[in-house]
This record gives C-alpha cells, structure tokens and sequence, in this order.
C-alpha cells in the first residue's frame, strides 16, 4: 500500500481548515514525517499572516483580495461561477449590442485590480523591511537560479547584474489565488533593494502586456513571459528600472 502523500492542494486545503479530522490527521502525520514540507506548509502560513498584517497596518484602500489566500482560495470557485453567470446573462439581454457593456464591465474589473498589486505589497513588505527572512539566501545568480527552478520549471534565467550594482539577496516562496509565487530580492551596496516578482497568470491578466505602473514611492515593470506573469519593483525615480527590465526579459 502505498504511503499517503498529500498533493499541494491538499496542503492548501489544511491551512484553510477544509479538511475533515481524518484528512487532517493524515496530513499532520505526513508533515510530521516530512520536516521539509512541513517548513514550507509553515512558510505559507506566516506570509498568509504577513500580508494581512501588513494591509492592516497600511490601511490600503481597495486591497488587492490576491493578498488573503485563505478567503480567495474558499471564494474563488464561487466568484469564477458568479462571472460565467453574469456573462451569460449579458449575452442573452444585449445580444450583439452588448459587446460595448461587456467591454465597460471588463475595464471596471481591470480598475478595481491593477495588475500585479501583489507584486508591490509583497516587496512592500520584504524588500522594504530588510530584517525579513528569505526562505534561500544566495549571493550567486547561479544559486538563486537553481532555487527557482525547483519550483517554476519554465521561469526565465537570471542574468548577472552586477553591471546595475545589484547583487542577489535570497528569494522567498509566497502563495496566491493563482497558486505558488517567487519574490527575488537584489540589492546595491548603499542598501537599496529592487526585486522580481513572479508567479501563474489570473483571471484578469491571462495575457498581460507589457507595461508600467507608479503606486506611491514604487514602480512596477510588469510583462508575461512562458506561462508566468513577472514585475520587476523599484523606486519610483531609480533610473535603473527600465534597462533593468530589458535584461531581466531576455
């Protein structure tokens, strides 16, 4: 008979509490048994708490829901059949004049989710505090490569930056509606710090273009590349940011 091995959604479905007893108790048994595992199921835990902390104390306006895994991932089925029943109703009441009403309802969807939100909280709260942990710490692009492509098989290569003044810091592993997302901080020698941010593609950005956004004292690059949705975030006036971004999509 073969061992119980719990598959990633599994895994979510422990941190959210969807589990009958003996799920749970099966799931406790193998995280027990696998220290690793368990280490990143608690990883995911503490950036869930993280990040909810973190909008709590920034008091944002219009919080990106990506930032709450836990509520999104018990909502998401619920909302994605709420939108192919507000879709059909508008195919039926406007028929082919409906294609300018869709368009609008789209643009109002768009509005309320500027694409990669997350990316900006996250290095909001990772790359701003430096006393934050990483899950690696690597000096070498080799070493954070190898890191990434443990878990995002198709993610790009990193090139060597260090003709921007920035050297590799470490990358943390952090979870969103869309599943599994990296952070890859870089930093300079007066300490400022930029990063790359990746992960699955939404709903919303399935094909994101190319472009660029200013949130605060922050910018994001952003671009799809591979079946994966990438933002590089900086300050909003370093003139490293653009350049940076053609290297980093090569």
């Amino acid at each position: 008979m073969n061992p119980f091995q719990p598959s990633e959604d599994d895994l979510h479905a422990y941190l959210d509490g969807r589990l009958n007893a003996a799920q749970r108790q099966a799931v406790d048994s193998y995280l027990a048994a696998n220290p690793e595992v368990a280490a990143q199921v608690a990883g995911w835990r503490r950036d869930a708490q993280n990040l909810r902390a973190a909008l709590a104390n920034l008091q944002l306006t219009g919080s990106n829901p990506q930032l709450d895994p836990a509520a999104i991932r018990r909502r998401q089925r619920a909302r994605q059949q709420r939108r192919l029943a507000t879709a059909a109703a508008l195919v039926v009441a406007l028929g082919i004049g409906g294609t300018g009403g869709w368009q609008a309802r789209n643009q109002t969807l768009l509005a309320a989710n500027p694409p990669m939100q997350d990316a900006l909280e996250a290095h909001r709260l990772f790359a701003l505090d430096q006393a934050s942990a990483v899950d690696v710490k690597a000096s070498q692009p080799a070493a954070l490569q190898s890191w990434l492509d443990q878990r995002f098989s198709h993610a790009s290569r990193l090139p060597d930056l260090s003709a921007y003044g920035l050297h590799p810091v470490g990358g943390r592993l952090l979870t969103t509606e869309q599943g599994p997302a990296a952070l890859l901080l870089f930093e300079d020698d007066q300490g400022q710090r930029i990063s790359l941010y990746l992960r699955a593609p939404g709903a919303l950005y399935a094909d994101m273009p190319a472009g660029e956004r200013q949130d605060g004292e922050l910018q994001a690059r952003y671009w799809s590349r591979a079946g994966y949705n990438y933002a590089l975030v900086s300050r909003s006036n370093d003139p490293r940011s653009a350049p940076l971004q053609q290297a980093l999509r090569l």
